[in-house]
């Protein structure tokens, strides 16, 4: 366990033995004194003394930072807003750390009980200003915006265990050292907390379960689990001996924990998310009822986690939703996400009755707030992106390619096939299509890989329309390794239908292909069905089941990533350059300042809704 205490990381190491899982230290409640009157002890909550029987606490939470320190460009910088008459509008221009450190920094004003939490994936896929440097600068950043705790989500896992404890205690880069001369990275003042992620040996947990803030002998508790499906969507080399366990089974054994020493108010953080009907950011998914606008696995996680737990801050789907789900004892309870990429904060208020240790449960209130560009930005923000920028700036301001419009990149639910993945899919084939280089027939893409639209607008002094190798590296981040393998044609319709069966059912994952490469897919009907064989097409000709084709896809997705099993029985399996290498090989080959590069059209793939 970590009690609140901003700067101790004996207690975070990976894999702690024995009784690891130690108390960092108490802080002393500062209480009135034992001659307080009644009518002094029940005016402390109404003048911000903090004596009162009731303390309303403020919870500050967000998720999916994902590195976003500068400003998210294109789609990834826009929210959607249902307007008084239920029309949407687009609201452009939101999110970035200074911004967000701003934001939070004023709602905190005039809050004695604030915490601010987290609901994983703060680091991994990230913008170069953060990923080229393992993320040091986000987390350098999260420092200074005085988070309090985070749930790991699957990002936080992209370079392993190892690198993942480095992250939490701190030192310097093992193959590449320190960035910065005299400077030794002193990791996460935050506890990471792992509560379902386990030694396969011991049983014990990777980092701490739980932690408990204090103030003023107000105590809450927060267990932090990801999603038990971690292990399909990270590479397999950097997990080897965990076990990502079941998310409810590991929340209500640490509730019971907590119950145990006396912690009674319980928050879950939780690295596992909804689809909310509408992607507006203030849509009301309790619409017609409690929890009824809202679908996906967070909805089963609420119904079974313990009436113990008073409130799920969640994530992973990137999506925005602050609705209530009724608990096991059909209690109603608040369950909240922050879309991604800091463009968005949520404030809960979490009403605590000194008298019971409890949450109020009948009190809570939440709702998102947008992350505007309006309010200065954080000094202290800017500097530290700054620093990090020039560091960066000979790698990330060379020209890779130019482009004629915005090439984007939707986040909606809704929308299956993207310009941009279409045009990462376009550059995969074509690397992968020489006879020596794999003799690849058509490509497939995960659309989790792709992280960032392309803007035509200038982000620096490079000028309109040119793409950096840092704007490239922002939409392909991981340099997952390309490969060639052989598939049959009855396994590319089987890959086809994992796309909305299976592992992937609630929440389809709908893979982006190559030009040469066509489908219908029918919304009408459900699981496997919603594919329609007979329109599955490669250069115009209906795919032979008893064919063997030759199909470009990164090392994650030929892993059976992304729940796609039938990709891990391919053959023949040839590897290339990476991803980001071919990506920006396709960018310059195919666009100069003369004829930039158009964004492809969206007519691969036909949806019947």
């Amino acid at each position: 366990m970590a009690v609140a205490s901003r700067k101790n990381k004996t207690v975070r190491r990976i894999l702690a033995t024995g009784a690891g899982l130690a108390t960092v230290g108490a802080l002393v409640a500062t209480m009135p004194s034992a001659g307080a009157s009644g009518d002094e002890f029940a005016a402390g909550y109404g003048n911000g003394k903090g004596w009162g029987r009731m303390v309303d606490v403020q919870l500050l939470s967000f998720n999916d930072l994902h590195g976003n320190l500068e400003p998210p460009t294109g789609s990834s910088g826009r929210l959607t807003r249902l307007k008084e008459d239920g029309t949407p509008e687009t609201i452009n221009d939101v999110g970035g750390v200074e911004y967000l450190a701003t934001h939070l920094r004023q709602a905190r004003e005039g809050n004695r009980y604030s915490v601010t939490a987290a609901a994983g994936d703060m680091i991994g896929a990230s913008p170069l200003v953060s990923g080229l440097f393992h993320d040091e600068p986000t987390i350098e950043a999260l420092n200074k915006l005085k988070l309090d705790v985070s749930s790991v989500g699957n990002h936080e896992f992209d370079e392993g265990a190892r690198e993942l404890a480095r992250i939490q205690n701190g030192g310097c880069h093992p193959t590449e050292g320190c960035f910065e001369e005299g400077k030794t990275f002193e990791g996460a003042d935050f506890p990471y907390l792992a509560a379902n992620v386990t030694d396969e040996k011991s049983g014990k947990p990777l980092l701490d379960p739980y932690f408990v803030w204090e103030k003023d002998g107000v105590k809450i508790g927060f267990i932090g689990v990801t999603l038990e499906g971690t292990a399909n969507i990270v590479s397999a080399e950097g997990i080897k001996g965990l076990e990502f366990g079941d998310e409810v089974e590991t929340i209500n054994k640490y509730a019971k924990v907590l119950e145990r020493k006396g912690v009674k108010s319980i928050v879950a953080l939780l690295h596992e998310g909804g689809l909310p009907a509408s992607g507006a950011y203030n849509y009301d998914c309790d619409s017609p009822g409690p929890g009824n606008g809202i679908s996906g696995p967070i909805v089963d996680i609420a119904k079974n986690v313990s009436p113990q737990v008073d409130a799920l801050v969640t994530g992973h789907t990137h999506q925005a939703y602050a609705c209530t789900i009724a608990d096991p004892a059909g209690k109603p309870r608040t369950v909240t996400s922050a879309a991604s990429f800091g463009r968005l904060y949520t404030d809960t208020t979490l009403t605590y009755d000194r008298r019971t240790k409890d949450i109020v449960r009948t009190a809570v209130a939440s709702a998102n707030h947008v992350v505007t560009r309006t309010v200065a930005p954080a000094d202290d923000m800017s500097k530290l992106i700054k620093r990090w920028k020039d560091l960066a700036a000979p790698i990330a301001g060379r020209p890779v390619g130019h482009i004629s419009a915005d090439i984007e990149n939707p986040l909606d639910a809704g929308v299956y096939e993207k310009p941009m993945g279409n045009l990462i899919a376009d550059a995969q084939l074509e690397g992968m299509a020489p006879a020596d280089k794999g003799g690849a027939q058509l490509a497939l893409m995960n659309p989790g890989g792709v992280r960032a639209p392309l803007t035509r607008k200038a982000s620096g002094a490079e000028g309109d329309g040119v793409v950096t190798y840092g704007e490239a590296y922002t939409v392909q981040p991981f340099t997952n390794m390309m490969t060639a393998v052989d598939l049959t044609g009855a396994q590319l319709i089987t890959t086809l239908q994992q796309q909305v069966s299976g592992a992937n059912l609630g929440a389809p994952k709908i893979l982006q292909v190559s030009k040469n490469f066509t489908y219908t897919l029918d919304m009408t009907k459900t699981g496997a069905d919603r594919i329609v064989v007979g329109s599955v097409r490669l250069n115009g000709e209906a795919i032979d089941p008893a064919k063997t084709y030759r199909v470009a896809m990164n090392e994650f997705l030929a892993g059976g990533g992304d729940g796609f099993a039938v990709l891990k029985e391919h053959k023949n399996k040839l590897v290339g350059a990476s991803d980001l290498d071919m990506f920006t090989a396709y960018l310059t080959a195919h666009s100069s300042a003369a004829a930039p590069l158009a964004p492809p059209a969206t007519d691969r793939i036909t949806v019947i809704k």
